[in-house]
């Protein structure tokens, strides 16, 4: 059964509040046999100190060994069912950065990469590129035209932008063009169906025209297009939990899963420091606030042990702030573990911490992956983490007689 159904029936109004911290990638590796994690070697003092007076375990976020993308990964944080509720970048980039998709609309999010002579990619973030050189850029790329639909291209961050096809009769089951590595070209788009492969046609025609205009840049002279997807239709956080929600977030993409789920995006955070600044200054607006880290994830993927180890504890050193604000329930944890050693998303479970007055506490001194193997909420499906969530906060009545 989906959990939601039951929350639907059974949530209560109170005044607790509840805060997640999301560490985008947090669960890692060591890099040696027996050696520990970034996680277990990051000095961590105010996480291990939350993890004494909570109860530790490890989420799922799919299923056993299925690598999550970030959208599935928070929407089982969320606890929408990550299978029944896909959703593509393209629509959570589009509207993180508040483009209205309408039922006309295909979104896809792009990424700009260096291509060498022979067309191969060198870089498929093109350099990290800053969002002062990408931006125009994008908004270059608005000259492009296309065949039977609308187009409309936005920036985004960094090396990240959106492209929307807007026609009748268009389709989001379209293939990746980026083929998560370097030394090839970019791959061709390709549609599952014949209404995928009319905006597959739209794609490969943005696709010849814009990297024409691009070829003469240094860094970023080519792009990749990844998940191509409609506006999807998700039941709100208010509807299913009673809540009223909101999201600190940096990156537009996070931003925009978090308003299809019904949360209000408060603030214009650009760092951890301000994030926090915005949770206490809309502390009593809202009963639940997610926030998210973006930066345990990018290390990762660049395959840096030591950046992630530093970011770590960048975030650990956010803690005491957000417990002087004395939530109810404070749930620290990943969307999917992003291990440096593989330099991707991986499947392993992501470390869960969560502290209550009414938790039942565990043996664990430490927030780390081998504690929480070991800590009393087990290994779980994060789509029951917000179950737990409500539990602790005292906002799920009783079920049956």
């Amino acid at each position: 059964m989906d959990p939601q159904q039951l929350t639907r029936e059974l949530h209560v109004k109170n005044d607790s509040k509840i805060v997640m911290l999301v560490a985008d990638g947090l669960g890692g590796l060591p890099q040696e046999s027996g050696g520990k994690t970034e996680l277990e070697t990051a000095r961590t003092p105010n996480l291990d100190a939350l993890a004494r007076r909570g109860v530790l375990g490890s989420t799922i976020p799919v299923f056993p060994g299925i690598a999550p993308g970030s959208g599935p990964g928070h929407l089982g944080l969320f606890g929408y069912d990550p299978v029944k509720y896909l959703i593509g970048r393209g629509a959570l980039e589009a509207t993180g950065i508040g483009f209205e998709l309408t039922a006309r609309d295909v979104a896809v999010r792009c990424n700009f990469c260096t291509v060498d002579a022979a067309g191969n990619i060198t870089d498929r973030r093109a350099g990290r590129i800053a969002s002062d050189q990408s931006a125009p850029l994008a908004i270059k790329l608005r000259q492009v035209k296309v065949d039977g639909v609308e187009v409309f291209v936005e920036p985004v961050q960094e090396h990240r932008f959106v492209v929307v096809f807007r026609g009748e009769g268009l389709g989001d089951k379209v293939a990746d063009t980026d083929p998560q590595k370097t030394g090839v070209p970019p791959r061709a788009p390709k549609g599952a169906d014949a209404a995928s492969e009319k905006t597959a046609k739209a794609a490969a025609q943005f696709f010849h025209k814009a990297t024409a205009m691009l070829s003469t840049e240094e860094k970023a002279n080519s792009m990749t297009m990844r998940g191509f997807s409609a506006r999807p239709a998700l039941p709100s956080y208010e509807e299913v939990y009673g809540l009223r929600a909101a999201a600190i977030a940096v990156y537009p993409m996070y931003k925009g899963l978090a308003s299809l789920a019904g949360m209000k995006v408060i603030g214009a955070a650009k760092s951890l420091d301000e994030q926090i600044d915005v949770l206490e200054k809309h502390w009593n607006d809202f009963d639940f606030f997610f926030l998210h880290f973006k930066y345990t994830d990018s290390t990762g993927e660049d395959g840096d042990f030591d950046a992630k180890v530093q970011r770590t504890e960048e975030f650990d050193a956010a803690i005491p702030r957000v417990e002087k604000l004395n939530p109810t329930v404070l749930i620290v944890t990943g969307d999917h573990s992003t291990p440096s050693a593989m330099r991707s998303h991986s499947w392993h479970p992501v470390p869960t911490l969560l502290a209550s007055n009414v938790c039942r506490t565990d043996a664990c001194e430490s927030f780390g992956e081998a504690e929480c193997l070991r800590g009393g909420l087990g290994q779980f499906k994060a789509k029951y983490l917000m179950t737990l969530a409500l539990a602790n906060a005292g906002r799920l009545g009783k079920y049956g007689a």
